[in-house]
């Protein structure tokens, strides 16, 4: 995949989400269509899992939504 500056800039975290999930293999940054920069995956460094980091290790309480009702109201729901 191939895009120019502006567009990296503007979708940076896009491109290397991309990469991490390895929809794209590599990205290129290109200057005035000239390829510039590559971006690729970093072998030596596994890529975080976050989701589900914290498993386990936050209790909410049992009446966590008994406010609902309310708060929804306040922004105009029911």
């Amino acid at each position: 995949m191939q895009v120019n500056i502006l567009e990296a800039k503007t979708n940076l975290s896009s491109l290397i989400k991309k990469i991490e999930t390895g929809e794209e293999e590599t990205v290129v940054i290109a200057r005035y269509g000239k390829p510039v920069v590559k971006m690729t995956i970093y072998q030596d460094i596994p890529v975080s899992r976050r989701i589900g980091i914290a498993k386990g290790k936050l209790k909410t309480p049992a009446d966590l939504d008994r406010d609902n009702a309310e708060i929804a109201a306040l922004f105009g729901g029911e």
